[in-house]
Formats: C-alpha cells, structure tokens, sequence
C-alpha cells in the first residue's frame, strides 16, 4: 500500500497525469483482500496478478509511454491487464479431486490511451476502451515440487498470470475471444 500510494502521490504531481482516486480505491481495495483472506481463510484463495503485452500506443507518446521494453512495462497501461486468480479447489470440499492448481481469473484492462482523460493531438482517432477479461490460470504456488529452489522460484513469479486462452469483453459490447492471452 505504501509502494503504490507513492506512485499515486508522484501522479499527483504531474501535470500529465494528475491524482487518481480511483486508483487509490484500488490500491486500498488489493491491500484489503489480502488481509480480508488471511482472517477468514488463513490463505490467499484469490491472487492479484498482472500480466503485460506490449502495445502499439507507446510509439506515439514515447515521453508518457517509454522508450524501452521496461519502460513500456510500467508506464503503458494500454498492455498491462490486472487479474484476480481465484482457486476453484480452495472453495470446494478438501476431498475434491479437482486440480489444487488449477484457477479462473477476471482481469480488467484499457486500449487506446495515450492521455490521462483525453488522447492527445495527433492521437485523437485512437477509441478508448475498457476491457474485461475470463481466462483460465495456474497456481504455481499449488503445485507441488520438491527442492526449495523451485518452491522460491514458484512463489516469486506467482503474481504473473499464466497465459492461457482468454475471453475479452469491451465497454461497448464487443466480444473477442484469444487462443492465447498474455
């Protein structure tokens, strides 16, 4: 929570991007189901996850978007999706045989941005979207294996979704579907 409402703080600050409520709501809301999970559970039975493909905005604003791959990563958030992973075994009865590793995620997405309210001159034909996604996901954290090495591995890169096939629902109603989403 700290982390993030730093960036929020530094958006603030910046006369292209400007403070977000929203995304504040978010943060506090991320930070809430984990600790909401550990209380009731005693686990984190749904992961927030996030997953990045480059997109083709950043060649237009390279200032506000990046010039580099890592830079694109954090700062254009017309590739980025955020996830939350729930466990299916997690919720069913402890004698289930349904796979422990096996999750289903909703992830939520933008197209188009390359302003904070408003495209700017010169990328104004670009439609804004919002974008909502199902998909299938892995629990590396559920699968076991032995050696701690792998164990650490497993764990560290758990907050990346998996790519795998995927549904995508925009904001005006279209539906796309995705042999693989990432």
């Amino acid at each position: 929570m700290l982390f993030l409402t730093t960036v929020e703080v530094f958006d603030g600050f910046s006369s292209q991007w400007g403070f977000s409520s929203g995304d504040m709501v978010a943060n506090a809301a991320g930070a809430g189901l984990s600790v909401y999970q550990e209380l009731r559970w005693q686990e984190q039975r749904i992961k927030i996850k996030f997953s990045f493909s480059e997109s083709k905005y950043a060649q237009y604003r390279p200032d506000q978007l990046g010039t580099s791959y890592l830079e694109h990563l954090f700062k254009d958030y017309n590739g980025q999706t955020y996830w939350l992973s729930g466990n299916i075994h997690s919720f069913l009865k402890p004698d289930s045989k349904f796979p422990k590793w096996l999750n289903v995620a909703v992830g939520y997405g933008v197209d188009g941005l390359t302003g904070a309210r408003a495209n700017v001159a010169g990328t104004e034909s670009f439609e804004r979207h919002r974008q909502f996604y199902i998909a299938p996901d892995i629990d590396l954290t559920r699968i076991p294996v032995k050696g701690k090495f792998l164990k650490t591995v497993f764990e560290t890169i758990g907050f990346i979704k998996f790519p795998a096939p995927a549904l995508e629902l925009r904001d005006d109603g279209s539906i796309k579907g995705y042999w693989l989403f990432f």
